[in-house]
C-alpha cells in the first residue's frame, strides 16, 4: 500500500514517498536471507512529503548525489543539498549479513534493508577504501520514468479500486485517479470514495520488478549492475538513495537522519496518578450513578466465589477414572445441539455472514479502509485504546472523519485502557512520545465523543471489543487497538454483516447510555425505548453470546458443549484459569474425546503465565494435548465437534462471569471448517506439542488465586 500525493505525477510532490520507494526496491530483488534492518522510528506522521504533516521542519531540497563509495564494512556517499556538499556515510556490515545473501537459495526476500547516515559533514572523508565498488549513479528522473512504468503494470485500472501494501510500519493505497493517474497515500488517507480490492505481497513484487529493471536498464542503455537511484525523496525519515546489486541481488536504501522531537515522553507518575483517579471515581461517583448495577456486581461475584469454592469439581477426583484412547465416534448431532443452544440462552439464533480476519495486518488493513470509508457513523467499544504510535495513527484518522461530519464514539474501558498506555511494547519506535492521555488526546479539539466505562470492586470490566461502520458492519472479536495487535501478537477479528449486527449495535447504546452521567438511571431509559433494525437480512445462523453481572451464558453454552462433544475439542486461548472448565475438559478427554489446546509459548502476563503452567501439567495429566504457539498468541477460539465459538472472551472466571464479553458462536459448516484450517490446523503446524509437564514452584498455587480474580 502506498502513500500521499506522489507526484512528479503530482506537481507539489514530485517524487514517491519514503515507504513507496522502498516498496519498489523490493521488486529488484529475488532474494535476500537474513533479517531485514527496519528503521525503528518510521512512523506514518513523519514522512514530510504528506501535507500538513511536518510543515513546521518544511520540505527539503531533493539530495542529488554526486559520489558514492561502497567499501568491505561502510559505504560513503556525497550529494548535493539546499545547503551545499556535504560527505556522508555509514556502517553497513553490522546490519547486512552478505555472506547469507550470497548463499540464499530459497528465492525469498526478507528485506528492506534501511541504513541510516551515521555521519553527515563538510570536509571531504579522510579515508575512502583502496578498491571501493563504485555504483553507476542514475537520477531521479530515470527513477520516475522505471517507478511509473513497474505501477502501470501491477495497478488495476478498475475504477474506484486499488491495492494495499505492506511497508513496515506503514500501509499504503495504491491506486489510479480519474485522470488515470498513478497516486500512492497512507492507507488512513485513501480517498473516502475508493475501496481496497487486494492486497500485494513483497514476493509478487519481488517478481514483478526484477525482470521490468533488467528491461529498463537495456533499454536507457546501462550495462551496469550495481547502482544507485536518486529517488527525490527529501525530508526528515526520507529514503533519498537505492542502491541495487542486480547479481547478489539486493537492494539497501539510506535513510536520511531525522530530527529529534524535543517534548518528553509520558511519565509514569502521570499514568499513576489516572489509574489512581478512575479508581475513585468508579468507587466513589460510580456509585452515586450506578449503585443498583455496583452492588449487584459485587453481590454476583461474592456469590460466585463462595459457590466456586464448595463445588466439587477438583481434577483429584477424576484419577480413578482411566484415560481411554481417543474414539472415533460420530460428533454430536448438531441440530440437536442448536436446539438445546435454544433453551441454554432462551433465544433462537440470529443470523449474519462473517469473515475471518487473522493477524494485525488483515484486520487493521480492512478496518482502516472501513474508517475511510464510513458515511454516518463509527462506533467503537474496545478494552484498550493505547497511546502508542498504531493507536495515535488511528487516533488522528477518527479525529479527521469526525471533523468530515461522521459520527465517532468512542467507549472504553477506564482502567484497562489506563494501565495499558503505562507500558510501551518493545518493538515501539524509539523517538515516538506518546500522549499523556488517550481520552484527551481523542477529545480535545475534535468531534469525537469518548467515554470511559467504570470499574467497581476494580475486578469488574468492558472486556468487548465491537467496530459498528454506518450500522451495517461489524468488527468484534479479540483485538485492542494499539501496536501489539497490528504488528506482535497473533490474534483474530471477524467481519460481520446482517441481522446480528442490531444486536451487537443495541449492545453498544446499552453499555454507552450505562457509561454515562446518568449511570444507571440513562441506561434504564435507554432500554426503554425501542430497538432499531438497520442490518440486511442475510446470512446463515449464528449466535452472539455475552458474559455480563449475573449472566454467565459464554460459560455455560462451553460448558455445555464440552459436555455434549463426541469426537474432538480444540482450543486456543492464552488465560487458562478456570478450574471449573479443566475439569470438565478432563471428563471429556477421559470419556474418548480428542481434546487439544494451543497456548502462547510466551505470555502477556507473568502471574497468568505461572498459573498456566499448572493448568497445562492438570491437562498432560489427564490426557490432553497442549501445543505451544510460538511467541504471543492472543486468539480466543474453541471448535466442539462441528460448534464453533471464539470472540473476547479467555477461558479464565473473569471472562466467564465477572467481565463483559461478546462471543460469536455458528454451527454453519463452512465457516467452521474455515476456522479449523486457518486457525487450528495452521497453529498447530505452527506449534510444538509438549510431553512433559513443566516445573512447578511453590508459589504456583498462591498466584493461581491472583490470577483467577484479579488478572
Amino acid at each position: 500500500m502506498i502513500s500521499p500525493k506522489m507526484r512528479r505525477h503530482m506537481t507539489l510532490y514530485p517524487k514517491l514517498p519514503v515507504q513507496v520507494v522502498c516498496l519498489l526496491g523490493f521488486s529488484f530483488i529475488t532474494g535476500c536471507s537474513g533479517q531485514p534492518e527496519l528503521a525503528s522510528d518510521f512512523a506514518a506522521e513523519n514522512y514530510p512529503i504528506l501535507p500538513a504533516k511536518f510543515a513546521e521542519q518544511g520540505v527539503a531540497r531533493s539530495l542529488v548525489t554526486s559520489e558514492a563509495f561502497i567499501g568491505d564494512d561502510a559505504f560513503f556517499i556525497s550529494y548535493e543539498s539546499e545547503d551545499g556538499l556535504v560527505f556522508a556515510g555509514g556502517n553497513w556490515s553490522n546490519r547486512i549479513d552478505i555472506a547469507a545473501v550470497e548463499g540464499n537459495t530459497d528465492g525469498t526476500y526478507r528485506g528492506p534493508h534501511i541504513l541510516p547516515l551515521d555521519f553527515q559533514q563538510r570536509e571531504r572523508w579522510s579515508e575512502v577504501p583502496e578498491s571501493p565498488i563504485r555504483p553507476r549513479l542514475l537520477t531521479s528522473e530515470r527513477w520516475d520514468r522505471f517507478r511509473d512504468d513497474l505501477f502501470s503494470s501491477i495497478l488495476p485500472h478498475t475504477e474506484k479500486i486499488g491495492v494495499v501494501m505492506h511497508f513496515d510500519n506503514d500501509d499504503y493505497f495504491l491506486y489510479f485517479n480519474e485522470v488515470d493517474r498513478f497516486e500512492a497515500r497512507l492507507l488512513p488517507d485513501k480517498p473516502q470514495d475508493y475501496s481496497v480490492g487486494e492486497s500485494i505481497s513483497f514476493a509478487e513484487f519481488i517478481r514483478l520488478g526484477l525482470p521490468q529493471l533488467e528491461v529498463f536498464l537495456k533499454q536507457e542503455g546501462i550495462s551496469d549492475r550495481r547502482i544507485v537511484f536518486d529517488t527525490g525523496d527529501a525530508g526528515a525519515y526520507s529514503l533519498p538513495f537505492l542502491y541495487v546489486d542486480l547479481d547478489l541481488p539486493i537492494a539497501v536504501f539510506v535513510r536520511y537522519a531525522p530530527a529529534r522531537r524535543e517534548s518528553a515522553p509520558a511519565s509514569s507518575q502521570m499514568q499513576m496518578a489516572q489509574s489512581v483517579g478512575h479508581v475513585a471515581q468508579s468507587h466513589l461517583g460510580g456509585l452515586i450513578v450506578r449503585p443498583v448495577s455496583s452492588v449487584f456486581r459485587l453481590f454476583f461475584v461474592v456469590t460466585d466465589a463462595a459457590t466456586e469454592t464448595v463445588r466439587p469439581t477438583w481434577l483429584v477426583t477424576l484419577e480413578s477414572e482411566p484415560i481411554g484412547e481417543v474414539t472415533d465416534s460420530a460428533p454430536m448431532d448438531i441440530d440437536v445441539w442448536e436446539q438445546q443452544l435454544d433453551s441454554i440462552t432462551g433465544r433462537p439464533a440470529s443470523k449474519w455472514t462473517i469473515e475471518y480476519l487473522i493477524d494485525g495486518e488483515e484486520y487493521f488493513t480492512r478496518l482502516i479502509d472501513a474508517f475511510t470509508s464510513a458515511q454516518k457513523s463509527i462506533l467503537i467499544r474496545t478494552y484498550i485504546f493505547d497511546n502508542d504510535d498504531v493507536a495515535e495513527s488511528i487516533g488522528r484518522l477518527l479525529r479527521r472523519r469526525a471533523e468530515e461530519g461522521v459520527e465517532v464514539k468512542i467507549l472504553l474501558d477506564g482502567l484497562g485502557t489506563i494501565v495499558a498506555t503505562g507500558a510501551a511494547h518493545e518493538s515501539m519506535p524509539e523517538d515516538y512520545v506518546a500522549p499523556d492521555s488517550v481520552r484527551r488526546f481523542l477529545e480535545e479539539g475534535s468531534n469525537i465523543d469518548v467515554r470511559q466505562g467504570k470499574n467497581p470492586w476494580l475486578i469488574s470490566g468492558d472486556h468487548v471489543k465491537t467496530t459498528i461502520i454506518d450500522n451495517e458492519t461489524v468488527f468484534t472479536g479479540g483485538m485492542n487497538i494499539g501496536r501489539e495487535y497490528r504488528y506482535v501478537w497473533h490474534d483474530m477479528m471477524m467481519e460481520a454483516h446482517g441481522p446480528v449486527v442490531d444486536i451487537i449495535h443495541q449492545e453498544f447504546r446499552d453499555a454507552w447510555s450505562h457509561a454515562g452521567p446518568l449511570g444507571d438511571v440513562g441506561y434504564f431509559f435507554h432500554k426503554m425505548r425501542p430497538n432499531h433494525n438497520y442490518a440486511q437480512d442475510i446470512g446463515y445462523p449464528i449466535r452472539a453470546l455475552f458474559t455480563k453481572p449475573g449472566n454467565a451464558e459464554i460459560f455455560r453454552t462451553q460448558q455445555a458443549a464440552i459436555r455434549n462433544a463426541k469426537q474432538h475439542i480444540y482450543i486456543q486461548n492464552a488465560y487458562f484459569t478456570d478450574d471449573a472448565m479443566l475439569y470438565e475438559l478432563a471428563k471429556a478427554r477421559r470419556r474418548g474425546v480428542d481434546v487439544r489446546v494451543i497456548m502462547p509459548l510466551v505470555g502477556n502476563h507473568g502471574p497468568v503465565n505461572r498459573s498456566n503452567v499448572l493448568a497445562v501439567n492438570a491437562m498432560l495429566e489427564n490426557g490432553i494435548r497442549v501445543y505451544l504457539y510460538p511467541g504471543m498468541s492472543h486468539i480466543k477460539a474453541a471448535i466442539f465437534d462441528g460448534w464453533a465459538c471464539l470472540g473476547s472472551a479467555n477461558w479464565d472466571k473473569l471472562s466467564f462471569r465477572t467481565k463483559k464479553e461478546l462471543n460469536l458462536a455458528t454451527s454453519h459448516a463452512p465457516a467452521v471448517n474455515e476456522l479449523l484450517d486457518r486457525v487450528f490446523k495452521a497453529d498447530i503446524e505452527k506449534s510444538v506439542e509438549i510431553l512433559e509437564p513443566f516445573p512447578e514452584r511453590w508459589t504456583d498455587q498462591l498466584v493461581e488465586v491472583v490470577a483467577d480474580y484479579l488478572l
